[in-house]
């Protein structure tokens, strides 16, 4: 790929990992209405870990929250379990359905269901998700009331989003707000949920990527994606938190109907 490209794609998934709008579809879009050639199975490796970026920077904006969850599960596995260790244990929990049914349909989720049609499709799936979240959710809840139901339910909504251009953010977020958690604590519960999930995904990448002939040559790409990813996503996080502290998720409902029904128009 061009640099101009390599470029373009990361800043596309550094804004729209964590933004509840599509990274998976969005990156589609930005292939079709750019140009930009790539062979379906590399595209899906490189799209997964140019992920590596965003997670870097989940890493970053939520280090102390990370730390702090780490120490106290390791602490409540020598008996002595501080006071963020069940949210930790819930955050794994959230993990499961992603894993469990993400890993067998992964390559037939990544070509069939890859094209302008579906991503069109799924893109108003994703704005009916967060339009629900907003007419039913009663937003009562902080995350300290958390239980293993609230994570199941939200990892359901994770597993969602395994399809193309539906939002892990959207589906997430709108998993938590339908168990009427406020929007700043769903996000919070959203974005330390892919701690654990986008390495696994990367590993997956990984391996496809040591299948291809010409493995070689996407290692540029990879890594200017992933350096553009990481800084353009940290900004992304802070802007989105802070959004959510007075304002809903109707204007990104009301993006993905308009940007779906063009898509399917033109599909």
């Amino acid at each position: 790929m061009e640099l101009l490209h390599i470029l373009l794609l990361g800043v596309i998934q550094g804004i729209t990992e964590f933004l509840p709008i599509s990274s998976s579809g969005h990156l589609i879009l930005a292939r079709h209405l750019f140009s930009i050639p790539q062979e379906s199975q590399a595209a899906f490796i490189y799209d997964v870990l140019i992920q590596l970026g965003t997670w870097v920077a989940v890493l970053v904006y939520y280090r102390d929250d990370i730390r702090a969850i780490a120490a106290d599960m390791w602490a409540g596995l020598r008996g002595r379990p501080g006071p963020q260790a069940r949210l930790g244990w819930l955050i794994a929990l959230a993990t499961l359905p992603a894993v469990l049914i993400g890993w067998p349909l992964k390559d037939w989720m990544a070509g069939e269901l890859s094209g302008l049609f579906f991503t069109g499709v799924f893109l108003l799936v994703n704005a009916g998700l967060l339009a629900l979240a907003e007419w039913v959710g009663r937003r009562s809840r902080s995350l300290a009331e958390a239980n293993w139901q609230d994570s199941l339910w939200i990892g359901l909504g994770q597993a969602l989003a395994l399809l193309p251009a539906v939002s892990r953010s959207a589906g997430t977020m709108a998993g938590g707000m339908l168990r009427n958690f406020n929007r700043r604590d769903a996000a919070r519960f959203a974005f330390l949920m892919s701690v654990p999930v986008m390495p696994a995904a990367a590993v997956a990448g990984f391996w496809d990527l040591g299948h291809l002939p010409d493995a070689g040559s996407l290692g540029l790409p990879l890594l200017g994606g992933f350096l553009v990813s990481a800084v353009v996503g940290y900004f992304s996080i802070r802007w989105l938190i802070s959004y959510l502290s007075r304002n809903s998720f109707f204007p990104f409902a009301i993006y993905c109907s308009i940007v779906g029904l063009i898509t399917l128009f033109f599909s």
